[in-house]
């Protein structure tokens, strides 16, 4: 009886040692798959680059936008784990976020707790015109357009610059957007911009250059941007229609006479163009032309408040983007002549 006994406790002992070492096992595997699910990229691929996660949503609904992507296949028992051992469970910000090659589980439960929502980038190129940047805005991805039906003046009115000409008050530079950030949003930061770096560029100007208020500073800016991309060339061509503008000559330039065609222009600017009468044919209007033609950026506007000193009155393009300079009309008229004609002496 007695050796009945012995035998039955054994039993329970070796069931029990068994049942100890299996849980173990069991809790062993668990951890080292828990490991390898937190240190392994997740599956980020083409169709999957971001997710968006709104407001409310829990870490369960966060996997289950996962598991929908096909970015992970894991449950929401170890994202719980990995929350809770990272110290962001319940501090999770709705937004959108990317998911980029390489990052892990780890990596995106860190970003979404310091709310790192991905951010995408809008460029305004310098020289644009405002229907190049309408246009341009209109196709840019993620960002909501409340300004698409509006027209120039309501959109300027929206932005908070009632009664301004659009053209040329938004400086060329890259923007960052989130999701959920508007057009008007982009405008209200570029036209600010603008408006600060020209009131500082305004007040450290060349003192002798003949022109009365910032904005007949962007006007100028706005034609050297058109005329030249080449940085060691518009301080030289700002002095030529400086001196123009001293001399009380037409400034006769094309750029300006292709704005004032409109939709008309067709790639080519004709004789009959330049003769034809509109506010921005600097052939047949003194000074000036109303408004800007485009977007000039920085380097625009400081040559055209600080134009190079000289006697050149004119200059003809040689056709691979640079230009000759000349002083005297006689000299022009051979260089129009050589470069444009291909009739050189």
């Amino acid at each position: 009886m007695n050796r009945v006994k012995m035998h039955g406790r054994a039993f329970w002992r070796a069931l029990a040692v068994l049942v100890l070492l299996a849980v173990a096992g069991a809790v062993a595997y668990g951890w080292i798959d828990y490991q390898r699910f937190a240190r392994t990229p997740l599956a980020v691929s083409a169709q999957a680059t971001s997710i968006d996660v709104g407001k409310g949503s829990n870490l369960r609904d966060v996997v289950g936008l996962l598991r929908e992507q096909h970015v992970t296949t894991t449950g929401p028992l170890y994202w719980r784990v990995l929350a809770e051992q990272l110290r962001v469970a319940g501090r999770l910000h709705a937004g959108e976020y990317a998911l980029t090659a390489g990052m892990t589980p780890r990596d995106l439960l860190l970003n979404m707790a310091a709310g790192k929502v991905l951010q995408r980038n809008f460029t305004i190129v310098d020289g644009w015109t405002f229907r190049d940047l309408r246009q341009a805005l209109a196709k840019a991805d993620k960002l909501r357009q409340d300004g698409a039906t509006l027209d120039d003046a309501q959109l300027m009115a929206k932005i908070g610059a009632p009664g301004e000409m659009p053209e040329g008050r938004f400086l060329p530079e890259t923007y960052a957007y989130v999701k959920g950030d508007t057009d008007l949003d982009i405008l209200r930061r570029a036209h600010a911009a603008m408006a600060k770096m020209l009131d500082t560029l305004w007040a450290q100007r060349d003192k002798q250059v003949p022109l009365a208020t910032p904005y007949d500073a962007l006007i100028l800016a706005s034609i050297v941007e058109k005329e030249t991309g080449r940085a060691d060339e518009r301080p030289r061509i700002a002095g030529v229609f400086v001196r123009r503008l001293q001399n009380h000559m037409l400034l006769q330039t094309d750029p300006t006479v292709i704005y004032g065609m409109g939709e008309s222009y067709a790639g080519n600017i004709h004789k009959s163009d330049l003769t034809t009468d509109t506010p921005y044919n600097t052939y047949t209007r003194q000074g000036l032309p109303p408004t800007p033609i485009a977007m000039p950026g920085k380097p625009a506007i400081e040559a055209a408040l600080h134009p190079a000193q000289g006697t050149e009155l004119y200059f003809v393009s040689r056709g691979d983007g640079s230009h000759v300079f000349s002083s005297s009309l006689d000299e022009h008229n051979r260089n129009v002549a050589c470069y444009q004609l291909k009739r050189c002496q």
